[in-house]
């Protein structure tokens, strides 16, 4: 997995889509994808087996597209597997990808099993908060790992002190955070549907669908079997912090606008390993910016400046 840039700067990554968009909405953005100033994309589908519109062979032959136009791809695997029909599909999108070389990741420990050895992102929802469990995938083929999304600096940094030399770190910095997998799906029941006649609602939704409290304030993000944060985790004041950690990639969520924007920020920071600032027209709709959990905060709150010295 070689860098695309030097080891003191770090690499930007495309997170795997979590949204349900149509085919051609999917392909359009990642045919821009392939002008944007990214190193390494994600693809597949990471949240329900249901959502249909690509198949595998469109993910692997969009792979082979993005993989000619410089970028490292990485086909990741769906998070919750709760059937038969998903267990099977899992592994033949691990063959798959094995057969066309490319990288896999892993997003629960079905998928850690079926790598049987072989190297794999160890993705974020495998729970990897200490260095023996760490130690432990790498033994079973980890290459590259996502720590939790609500580890905090303080534990990050002394797992990175552990982590071994072939081991690679990467960080999401940009979108919203998910939160929770759940075998019922939230959308469907908010349109008192079931979930197997679901009508795919989820189409409806291009950046997931706000929950608010009774008193109107925005909470959580509704996204099928997903619960996500309704606030966008903005790291662009850590950029600086992060790359002094040895973190190797930056990862970005993808949202149905102002992506472009958002690389090309994270882009010029981490060339001069500067803060990345956003615009708040950048976020995605009903989000504010959190990065609580980096200091042990709530997860939901804003600290604004807030870095280590």
């Amino acid at each position: 997995m070689s860098a695309c840039l030097s080891s003191t700067t770090p690499m930007l990554s495309l997170a795997p889509l979590a949204y349900y968009w149509s085919k051609q909405e999917t392909l359009s953005f990642y045919v821009d994808a392939m002008q944007w100033p990214v190193d390494i994309v994600y693809l597949g589908e990471v949240v329900c087996s249901r959502r249909h519109l690509m198949k595998l062979d469109d993910w692997l032959a969009l792979g082979k597209e993005l993989r000619a136009a410089g970028k490292q791809v990485v086909l990741s695997s769906l998070t919750l597997i709760d059937s038969e029909a998903d267990r099977r599909n899992m592994h033949r999108m691990i063959e798959r990808a094995c057969a066309e070389d490319f990288l896999v990741e892993a997003n629960d420990f079905s998928a850690v099993r079926a790598m049987q050895g072989k190297a794999f992102v160890a993705g974020p929802h495998l729970n990897i908060y200490h260095a023996d469990t760490l130690s432990w995938l790498a033994s079973l083929g980890a290459r590259r790992f996502l720590p939790p999304i609500e580890m905090g600096r303080d534990d990050l940094a002394s797992l990175q002190l552990q982590r071994g030399e072939l081991m690679q770190t990467e960080v999401q910095v940009w979108g919203r955070l998910a939160l929770a997998f759940s075998s019922r799906c939230f959308t469907a029941r908010h349109h008192r549907l079931r979930k197997d006649s679901c009508e795919f609602r989820c189409e409806q939704y291009p950046d997931g669908l706000p929950l608010a409290t009774r008193d109107g304030k925005d909470f959580l993000t509704i996204n099928g079997i997903q619960t996500q944060s309704a606030n966008c985790l903005d790291l662009g004041a850590q950029l600086p912090e992060l790359t002094a950690m040895q973190v190797d990639i930056l990862r970005l969520q993808p949202q149905a606008t102002g992506m472009a924007e958002v690389i090309a920020a994270f882009d010029r920071a981490r060339k001069t390993i500067s803060c990345a600032r956003l615009s708040e027209t950048l976020l995605p709709p009903h989000a504010q910016r959190s990065n609580g959990y980096w200091t042990g905060k709530p997860g939901m709150q804003w600290l604004a400046g807030e870095q280590s010295s």
